[in-house]
Protein backbone atom coordinates (compact mmCIF):
# COMPACT_ATOMS: atom_id res chain seq x y z
CA UNK A 1 0.00 0.00 0.00
CA UNK A 2 1.64 3.23 -1.16
CA UNK A 3 -0.05 6.22 0.49
CA UNK A 4 2.21 8.97 -0.76
CA UNK A 5 -0.04 11.95 -1.62
CA UNK A 6 -0.04 13.46 -5.13
CA UNK A 7 1.51 16.88 -5.74
CA UNK A 8 -1.93 18.56 -5.66
CA UNK A 9 -2.55 17.12 -2.20
CA UNK A 10 0.85 18.31 -0.98
CA UNK A 11 0.05 21.82 -2.23
CA UNK A 12 -3.32 21.73 -0.47
CA UNK A 13 -1.69 20.74 2.80
CA UNK A 14 0.94 23.43 2.38
CA UNK A 15 -1.83 26.00 1.98
CA UNK A 16 -3.24 25.00 5.36
CA UNK A 17 -0.39 26.94 6.92
CA UNK A 18 -2.04 30.16 5.80
CA UNK A 19 -4.64 29.52 8.51
CA UNK A 20 -2.39 28.21 11.30
CA UNK A 21 -3.54 24.67 10.47
CA UNK A 22 -1.88 21.34 9.70
CA UNK A 23 -2.72 17.67 9.24
CA UNK A 24 -1.81 15.02 11.78
CA UNK A 25 -1.43 11.34 10.94
CA UNK A 26 -2.81 9.33 13.85
CA UNK A 27 -1.54 5.85 14.67
CA UNK A 28 -1.43 3.26 17.45
CA UNK A 29 1.56 1.50 18.93
CA UNK A 30 2.02 -2.08 20.00
CA UNK A 31 2.11 -2.79 23.70
CA UNK A 32 -1.49 -3.42 24.71
CA UNK A 33 -3.83 -6.28 23.87
CA UNK A 34 -6.81 -4.10 24.78
CA UNK A 35 -7.82 -2.16 21.65
CA UNK A 36 -9.75 0.42 23.68
CA UNK A 37 -6.76 1.08 25.90
CA UNK A 38 -4.41 1.97 23.05
CA UNK A 39 -3.45 5.63 23.09
CA UNK A 40 -3.41 7.66 19.91
CA UNK A 41 -0.12 9.10 18.72
CA UNK A 42 0.51 11.52 15.90
CA UNK A 43 3.06 12.85 13.43
CA UNK A 44 2.77 15.83 11.09
CA UNK A 45 1.74 14.64 7.62
CA UNK A 46 4.44 16.88 6.14
CA UNK A 47 7.04 14.47 7.56
CA UNK A 48 5.39 11.37 6.08
CA UNK A 49 6.53 10.09 2.68
CA UNK A 50 4.39 6.97 2.58
CA UNK A 51 2.77 4.18 4.59
CA UNK A 52 3.27 0.48 3.83
CA UNK A 53 2.64 -2.91 5.33
CA UNK A 54 5.66 -4.09 7.31
CA UNK A 55 8.37 -5.18 4.83
CA UNK A 56 11.15 -7.69 5.32
CA UNK A 57 13.65 -6.33 7.83
CA UNK A 58 17.30 -7.35 8.00
CA UNK A 59 18.75 -7.12 11.53
CA UNK A 60 22.03 -5.24 11.96
CA UNK A 61 24.81 -6.05 14.38
CA UNK A 62 25.73 -3.65 17.19
CA UNK A 63 22.66 -1.52 16.56
CA UNK A 64 20.61 0.43 19.08
CA UNK A 65 18.06 -1.76 20.94
CA UNK A 66 15.23 0.24 19.33
CA UNK A 67 16.62 -0.26 15.81
CA UNK A 68 14.84 -3.24 14.26
CA UNK A 69 17.21 -3.30 11.29
CA UNK A 70 17.29 -2.16 7.69
CA UNK A 71 14.80 -2.57 4.86
CA UNK A 72 15.06 -2.13 1.09
CA UNK A 73 12.15 0.05 -0.02
CA UNK A 74 12.13 0.16 -3.84
CA UNK A 75 15.89 0.33 -4.06
CA UNK A 76 16.49 2.62 -1.07
CA UNK A 77 17.87 1.02 2.09
CA UNK A 78 16.47 2.72 5.18
CA UNK A 79 16.70 2.11 8.94
CA UNK A 80 13.55 0.87 10.68
CA UNK A 81 12.93 2.06 14.26
CA UNK A 82 10.61 0.36 16.74
CA UNK A 83 8.52 3.38 17.69
CA UNK A 84 6.71 1.49 20.47
CA UNK A 85 9.98 0.75 22.24
CA UNK A 86 11.33 4.25 21.63
CA UNK A 87 8.16 5.76 23.11
CA UNK A 88 8.52 3.63 26.24
CA UNK A 89 5.56 1.33 25.64
CA UNK A 90 5.40 -1.98 27.53
CA UNK A 91 5.69 -4.72 24.96
CA UNK A 92 3.08 -7.47 24.80
CA UNK A 93 4.83 -9.65 22.26
CA UNK A 94 2.80 -8.43 19.29
CA UNK A 95 4.76 -7.46 16.20
CA UNK A 96 4.24 -4.11 14.50
CA UNK A 97 2.23 -4.42 11.29
CA UNK A 98 2.68 -1.03 9.63
CA UNK A 99 5.66 1.06 8.53
CA UNK A 100 5.50 4.85 8.39
CA UNK A 101 8.29 6.09 6.12
CA UNK A 102 9.34 9.63 6.95
CA UNK A 103 11.57 12.31 5.49
CA UNK A 104 12.82 15.08 7.77
CA UNK A 105 16.07 16.53 9.08
CA UNK A 106 17.75 15.57 5.79
CA UNK A 107 17.20 11.86 6.31
CA UNK A 108 14.79 9.03 5.46
CA UNK A 109 13.74 6.37 7.97
CA UNK A 110 10.88 4.07 8.82
CA UNK A 111 8.91 3.89 12.08
CA UNK A 112 7.25 0.57 12.91
CA UNK A 113 3.78 0.99 14.45
CA UNK A 114 0.77 -1.22 15.12
CA UNK A 115 -1.65 0.50 12.75
CA UNK A 116 -2.51 3.82 11.19
CA UNK A 117 -5.81 5.29 12.36
CA UNK A 118 -6.69 8.38 10.30
CA UNK A 119 -5.56 11.84 9.20
CA UNK A 120 -7.12 14.80 10.99
CA UNK A 121 -6.96 18.51 10.25
CA UNK A 122 -6.20 20.68 13.27
CA UNK A 123 -5.61 24.27 14.25
CA UNK A 124 -2.30 24.74 16.05
CA UNK A 125 -4.11 26.55 18.85
CA UNK A 126 -5.60 23.17 19.79
CA UNK A 127 -2.11 21.71 20.26
CA UNK A 128 -0.65 22.21 23.73
CA UNK A 129 2.97 21.93 24.93
CA UNK A 130 3.58 18.45 26.32
CA UNK A 131 5.87 19.59 29.14
CA UNK A 132 2.81 20.87 30.97
CA UNK A 133 1.16 17.44 31.03
CA UNK A 134 3.63 14.58 30.54
CA UNK A 135 7.19 13.74 31.43
CA UNK A 136 9.82 12.19 29.22
CA UNK A 137 11.32 13.49 26.03
CA UNK A 138 9.58 11.54 23.25
CA UNK A 139 6.40 13.68 23.07
CA UNK A 140 6.46 17.36 22.09
CA UNK A 141 2.79 18.22 22.44
CA UNK A 142 -0.78 17.07 23.12
CA UNK A 143 -3.36 17.55 20.35
CA UNK A 144 -7.04 18.10 21.17
CA UNK A 145 -8.51 16.25 18.19
CA UNK A 146 -12.03 17.61 18.63
CA UNK A 147 -10.98 21.21 19.17
CA UNK A 148 -12.68 23.09 21.98
CA UNK A 149 -15.33 20.42 22.48
CA UNK A 150 -15.61 19.04 26.01
CA UNK A 151 -14.04 15.58 26.50
CA UNK A 152 -12.09 15.92 23.29
CA UNK A 153 -10.03 12.96 22.16
CA UNK A 154 -6.32 13.48 22.76
CA UNK A 155 -3.26 12.42 20.78
CA UNK A 156 0.40 12.58 21.74
CA UNK A 157 2.58 14.20 19.05
CA UNK A 158 5.79 12.20 18.93
CA UNK A 159 9.17 13.96 18.94
CA UNK A 160 10.59 11.92 16.07
CA UNK A 161 13.61 14.24 15.82
CA UNK A 162 14.66 13.33 19.36
CA UNK A 163 14.03 9.62 18.77
CA UNK A 164 16.05 9.68 15.55
CA UNK A 165 18.97 11.34 17.31
CA UNK A 166 18.82 8.84 20.19
CA UNK A 167 18.64 5.75 17.99
CA UNK A 168 20.83 6.92 15.10
CA UNK A 169 23.19 9.55 16.50
CA UNK A 170 25.20 9.49 13.27
CA UNK A 171 22.27 11.25 11.53
CA UNK A 172 22.65 14.31 13.77
CA UNK A 173 25.46 16.76 14.23
CA UNK A 174 26.79 18.13 17.49
CA UNK A 175 27.69 21.77 17.93
CA UNK A 176 31.46 21.94 17.44
CA UNK A 177 32.76 25.36 18.43
CA UNK A 178 35.74 25.22 16.07
CA UNK A 179 33.35 24.97 13.12
CA UNK A 180 30.99 27.74 14.22
CA UNK A 181 33.32 30.50 13.06
CA UNK A 182 33.89 34.00 14.35
CA UNK A 183 32.07 35.26 17.40
CA UNK A 184 29.46 37.97 16.95
CA UNK A 185 29.38 41.31 18.71
CA UNK A 186 25.89 42.76 19.12
CA UNK A 187 24.82 46.16 20.44
CA UNK A 188 24.23 46.46 24.17
CA UNK A 189 20.74 45.29 25.11
CA UNK A 190 20.19 43.36 21.87
CA UNK A 191 19.03 39.74 22.08
CA UNK A 192 18.26 37.08 19.45
CA UNK A 193 14.86 35.43 19.85
CA UNK A 194 14.38 31.75 18.97
CA UNK A 195 11.22 29.62 19.12
CA UNK A 196 11.13 25.82 19.04
CA UNK A 197 8.95 23.28 20.84
CA UNK A 198 11.58 20.50 20.78
CA UNK A 199 13.79 20.30 23.90
CA UNK A 200 16.55 18.85 21.72
CA UNK A 201 16.40 21.76 19.28
CA UNK A 202 16.35 24.33 22.10
CA UNK A 203 19.46 22.73 23.61
CA UNK A 204 21.31 22.78 20.29
CA UNK A 205 20.24 26.36 19.56
CA UNK A 206 21.50 27.41 22.97
CA UNK A 207 24.85 25.77 22.26
CA UNK A 208 25.17 27.69 18.98
CA UNK A 209 24.33 31.00 20.64
CA UNK A 210 26.83 30.30 23.42
CA UNK A 211 29.52 29.47 20.85
CA UNK A 212 28.76 32.72 19.02
CA UNK A 213 28.73 34.55 22.38
CA UNK A 214 25.45 36.31 21.61
CA UNK A 215 22.68 37.13 24.10
CA UNK A 216 19.49 35.19 23.35
CA UNK A 217 16.03 34.15 24.47
CA UNK A 218 14.48 30.78 23.57
CA UNK A 219 10.75 30.11 23.88
CA UNK A 220 8.63 27.01 23.21
CA UNK A 221 5.96 28.23 20.78
CA UNK A 222 5.07 30.85 18.22
CA UNK A 223 2.56 32.35 20.64
CA UNK A 224 5.24 32.78 23.31
CA UNK A 225 7.52 34.36 20.72
CA UNK A 226 4.78 36.78 19.60
CA UNK A 227 4.01 37.81 23.18
CA UNK A 228 7.73 38.31 23.86
CA UNK A 229 8.11 40.45 20.72
CA UNK A 230 5.18 42.69 21.62
CA UNK A 231 6.71 43.27 25.05
CA UNK A 232 10.04 44.06 23.39
CA UNK A 233 8.30 46.52 21.05
CA UNK A 234 6.82 48.37 24.04
CA UNK A 235 10.22 48.44 25.71
CA UNK A 236 11.85 49.79 22.54
CA UNK A 237 9.25 52.56 22.28
CA UNK A 238 9.90 53.56 25.88
CA UNK A 239 13.63 53.75 25.09
CA UNK A 240 13.01 55.67 21.84
CA UNK A 241 14.55 52.84 19.82
CA UNK A 242 13.47 50.61 16.95
CA UNK A 243 12.38 47.14 18.00
CA UNK A 244 15.06 45.60 15.80
CA UNK A 245 17.65 47.43 17.95
CA UNK A 246 16.58 45.15 20.81
CA UNK A 247 15.66 42.08 18.71
CA UNK A 248 17.92 42.02 15.63
CA UNK A 249 16.92 38.48 14.59
CA UNK A 250 14.14 35.91 15.07
CA UNK A 251 14.75 32.19 14.45
CA UNK A 252 11.67 30.00 14.41
CA UNK A 253 10.67 26.40 13.92
CA UNK A 254 7.57 25.69 11.81
CA UNK A 255 5.80 23.00 13.86
CA UNK A 256 4.87 24.48 17.24
CA UNK A 257 1.88 24.32 19.56
CA UNK A 258 -0.54 27.24 19.76
CA UNK A 259 0.97 29.15 16.82
CA UNK A 260 3.16 27.75 14.05
CA UNK A 261 6.20 29.39 12.51
CA UNK A 262 4.40 30.36 9.31
CA UNK A 263 1.81 32.33 11.27
CA UNK A 264 4.44 33.91 13.51
CA UNK A 265 6.43 35.04 10.47
CA UNK A 266 3.38 36.58 8.80
CA UNK A 267 2.41 38.44 11.97
CA UNK A 268 5.93 39.84 12.36
CA UNK A 269 6.10 41.02 8.76
CA UNK A 270 2.61 42.56 8.95
CA UNK A 271 3.44 44.63 12.03
CA UNK A 272 5.10 47.97 11.15
CA UNK A 273 7.10 48.00 14.40
CA UNK A 274 8.50 44.48 13.79
CA UNK A 275 8.60 44.08 10.02
CA UNK A 276 12.26 45.05 9.62
CA UNK A 277 13.43 42.21 11.92
CA UNK A 278 14.92 39.37 9.84
CA UNK A 279 13.14 36.03 10.34
CA UNK A 280 15.01 32.77 9.77
CA UNK A 281 12.99 29.55 9.50
CA UNK A 282 14.86 26.62 11.08
CA UNK A 283 12.88 23.45 10.45
CA UNK A 284 13.11 19.71 9.95
CA UNK A 285 10.37 20.08 7.30
CA UNK A 286 12.59 20.05 4.26
CA UNK A 287 11.50 20.34 0.65
CA UNK A 288 11.00 23.03 -1.96
CA UNK A 289 7.28 23.47 -1.22
CA UNK A 290 7.94 24.29 2.45
CA UNK A 291 10.77 26.68 1.58
CA UNK A 292 8.67 28.51 -1.00
CA UNK A 293 5.77 28.85 1.41
CA UNK A 294 8.10 30.16 4.13
CA UNK A 295 9.38 32.85 1.78
CA UNK A 296 5.82 33.74 0.77
CA UNK A 297 5.06 34.21 4.46
CA UNK A 298 7.91 36.73 4.58
CA UNK A 299 10.82 34.70 5.92
CA UNK A 300 14.25 36.10 5.06
CA UNK A 301 16.02 32.72 5.11
CA UNK A 302 15.27 28.99 5.46
CA UNK A 303 17.71 26.55 7.07
CA UNK A 304 16.99 22.82 7.30
CA UNK A 305 17.75 21.17 10.65
CA UNK A 306 20.29 20.51 11.90
CA UNK A 307 23.73 21.58 10.70
CA UNK A 308 25.16 23.96 13.27
CA UNK A 309 27.72 25.74 11.09
CA UNK A 310 25.12 26.39 8.37
CA UNK A 311 22.77 28.01 10.86
CA UNK A 312 25.65 30.00 12.35
CA UNK A 313 26.55 31.33 8.90
CA UNK A 314 22.94 32.42 8.29
CA UNK A 315 22.80 34.11 11.70
CA UNK A 316 26.02 35.96 10.95
CA UNK A 317 24.84 37.02 7.48
CA UNK A 318 21.43 38.16 8.74
CA UNK A 319 22.93 40.30 11.49
CA UNK A 320 25.50 41.80 9.10
CA UNK A 321 22.75 42.68 6.63
CA UNK A 322 20.67 44.51 9.22
CA UNK A 323 23.72 46.40 10.50
CA UNK A 324 24.33 47.69 6.97
CA UNK A 325 20.80 49.14 6.71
Amino acid sequence: MNNRPPDSEIEKRTNLTSNNQFELLLFKLTGSSDEAAQELYGINVFKVREITMMPTITPVSSGHPFLLGMSDIRGQVIPVIDLSAAAGRIQSGGAARTLIITEFSRSTQGFAVEEVDEIVRLDWRHVLPAQTYVGGKTVTSIARLDGDRENSRLAQVVDVEQILRDVLPSTAEDVIESRIGDRIVMPAGARILAADDSPLARTLLGQIFEALEVPYEIVKSGQEAWDWLKTAATRAKDQNKRCRDLVPLVITDLEMPEMDGFTLTRKIKADPTLASIPVVIHSSLTGEANEQHAHRAGADAYVAKFVADELADVIRASLAKIEAQ
